[in-house]
């Protein structure tokens, strides 16, 4: 048995089978293309496979070494990978600045954080192993475009091309050469995708029979030129190369086409997702951020629970009987917050702190967890379990606490302040939550009708609105 075959052995025991073939079908009859930077929830949808199971599935992959994760920060407007790395560690500046934009972003992990899989070289050897080697638009395709963006077919990207892009060449480092080229009246783009840089022309007034000339020399360094005026009419366009790897500049119209070409995405694995999900954690525990990184998301989920009367319950059944009754109430809560696509954060005593990246899979496990407790309490014939429930949604950021992924930020403290609110069995979630038009959804279909409250939260001057889901 070979390396490769016992290692999806392996995979076989800790991973959906379903999700584990389609892997080793894809690395056994893939194109190399289909093999590098994988867009997982893409690859989910397009062979009808569990999301979730085929996440957790790569996520175990990657951990044996058949796969290398990439975390990848992108720019929100063309969707462009403006840097990458090995683990979320390198995600360290304030800001990233996209040249092809000329805009700056500060880094959120909710859309511009990309995590893909690329085939281990050990496995199978691809093309993207070799970026230097890489035709000038694979290289884009695979390289600088994230798989969020839903580029066409090869045939149909080629017959883009032709209409956007006036000329494009291959020079190698430390070399000079020149295009000529004829401008037209429109907003032209020279840019270069392995040093990130972009000289913006404003082709406009009347057109010229003279040469007009123009130099760009590639230094590196995710450089934006100052942009400058030229009229419609023949240029010349020397370009140097003084980096130590090739550069791949084209001169690109920036008209509508390209825009509704960049302007086509997809989902995709965002580092949000990833770090509420449950396999991840598990996997990856100690090994996620730097002590001192604070890293910004503008939307995550938090759900707290909390047992009525515990210490009672101590009381009442005896330390052996309480420990084994508050453990499997633990285990049915993993599962359901797992099975929701959340990951538990810590448990606090009999509390538990969840995540889920949006509202709708908070409630959905929430509702669960209260049938779950319900079933368990009917299988006993006593009232032991009493689950209290606060949920509330908002901005955070993402640390590290006692050498574990955590989140800090007045959104925990809120979800934590709502769940005192809540008696047994009691399902409290704000305005923010219950709002919310998927969340709207499952409230309708399941006939509920909650209670609103505005009310004042301890610790908090201002009055929320709460409400009670029955």
């Amino acid at each position: 048995m070979s390396e490769t075959q016992t290692l999806f052995a392996l995979l076989r025991q800790s991973a959906d089978a379903k999700a584990v073939d389609l892997i080793e079908r894809l690395v056994r009859e893939g194109e190399d293309y289909e093999l590098n930077r994988i867009n997982v929830p893409a690859l989910a949808a397009k062979h009808g496979v569990d999301e979730e199971r085929l996440i957790a599935a790569f996520l175990h992959a990657a951990r044996l070494g058949l796969f290398e994760l990439s975390w990848n920060v992108l720019c929100p407007g063309c969707g462009g990978v403006l840097d990458a790395g090995t683990s979320l560690k390198t995600v360290t500046r304030e800001s990233y600045n996209c040249a092809l934009c000329g805009a700056g972003y500060e880094p959120t992990l909710d859309e511009m954080v990309e995590v893909t899989f690329t085939v281990n070289s050990r496995v199978r050897r691809i093309g993207a192993h070799d970026p230097d080697k890489l035709p000038m638009w694979d290289y884009d395709r695979q390289f600088f475009w994230s798989s969020g963006v839903d580029l066409p077919d090869t045939e149909r990207f080629q017959e883009i091309l032709e209409e956007i892009v006036l000329d494009s060449m291959e020079l190698p480092p430390g070399e000079r050469a020149s295009l000529s080229l004829q401008l037209p009246a429109e907003f032209v783009i020279v840019f270069e995708p392995i040093t990130h840089e972009a000289q913006f022309i404003e082709v406009k007034g009347e057109p010229t029979r003279e040469r007009q000339s123009l130099s760009i020399v590639y230094n590196g360094g995710h450089a934006r030129h100052e942009p400058i005026s030229l009229r419609p009419g023949p240029l010349r366009l020397s370009l140097e190369n003084r980096t130590s790897k090739r550069v791949l500049p084209a001169v690109w119209i920036a008209n509508d086409r390209l825009h509704e070409m960049l302007g086509r995405r997809r989902p995709f694995l965002t580092a949000k997702r990833l770090l509420s999900n449950q396999t991840f954690r598990d996997l990856y525990r100690t090994d996620t951020l730097d002590i001192d990184q604070r890293l910004k998301i503008t939307s995550l989920t938090f759900l707290f629970t909390d047992l009525k009367g515990s210490t009672q319950l101590y009381e009442r059944v005896g330390d052996l009987a309480a420990y084994d009754l508050v453990r499997e109430h633990f285990g049915v809560l993993n599962e359901i917050v797992a099975a929701e696509a959340g990951a538990v954060v810590k448990t606090i005593g009999d509390a538990v702190m969840a995540t889920f990246p949006t509202p709708d899979h908070a409630l959905s496990a929430a509702l669960r967890m209260r049938e779950a407790m319900r079933a368990l309490n009917e299988r006993r014939g006593r009232e032991d379990l009493l689950l209290k429930i606060g949920i509330h949604e908002g901005p955070c950021l993402a640390v590290m606490l006692n050498d574990r992924q955590d989140y800090f930020g007045q959104t925990v403290n809120i979800a934590s302040r709502v769940q005192n609110l809540a008696a047994s069995r009691s399902i409290f979630a704000t305005g923010a939550v219950v709002e919310d038009p998927q969340t709207s959804r499952i409230i309708e279909g399941r006939g509920l009708h909650p209670t609103l409250q505005r009310t004042a939260l301890r610790g908090m001057s201002d009055e929320f609105s709460v409400y009670e889901i029955p």
